[in-house]
């Protein structure tokens, strides 16, 4: 059984000091760095937001966000910390103006990469547990791949609504282990 590490959006702008900043999302990076060098994976693929500018997810569109990883600025790279060397792929999502874009499977042709290299299990990490993280993983069981996350690496924006989704995660069979969030 060959098994995938999903890196979700740890991104300049999902970090402490981007435009929308998650607290404490720089902090998991040492153990997705970790993960990611480990023989515990076959393939690991990291996903990005990749917003166009006029992206409907914004506020000045009538959105629920601020401007955040618009295509091909700083804020939407990939963060510094993030071994670059252990991702065999990066995934670019929300390319769609009017949709969220929040699953790294939705309009990315992930789920056709993976089983191209063999992959039934996925373990999903990132940013944020409450939104990207969470619709990665219940289309990664959608899809009909075992799917794991790895609770000490993962960080959402609302604490109550992380711990929420992955309740829900957990009650739909996936298995979530590691140390809660901070």
């Amino acid at each position: 059984m060959a098994g995938a590490l999903v890196v979700v959006d740890v991104q300049r702008d999902f970090t402490p000091g981007g435009a929308l900043g998650v607290e404490g999302g720089d902090e998991i990076i040492g153990r997705i760095n970790e993960l990611a060098a480990s023989d515990a994976f076959d393939v690991v693929v990291a996903t990005r937001d990749w917003h166009p500018a006029d992206h409907g997810s914004f506020a000045e569109r009538g959105g629920r966000w601020p401007r955040h990883c618009v295509q091909g600025t700083p804020g939407a790279e990939l963060h510094p910390a993030l071994d670059r060397g252990a991702i065999d792929a990066v995934v670019d999502k929300g390319q769609d103006p009017g949709t969220e874009g929040y699953s790294g499977f939705e309009a990315t042709g992930l789920a056709e990469l993976l089983r191209e290299e063999g992959v039934t299990a996925v373990t999903v990490v990132g940013i944020a547990t409450d939104h990207c993280v969470r619709a990665t993983a219940l289309d990664a069981l959608k899809e009909g791949f075992t799917v794991a996350v790895d609770a000490s690496a993962v960080r959402g924006v609302d604490p109550a609504a992380s711990e929420a989704a992955l309740e829900e995660l957990r009650a739909l069979g996936a298995v979530v282990a590691g140390r809660p969030e901070a």
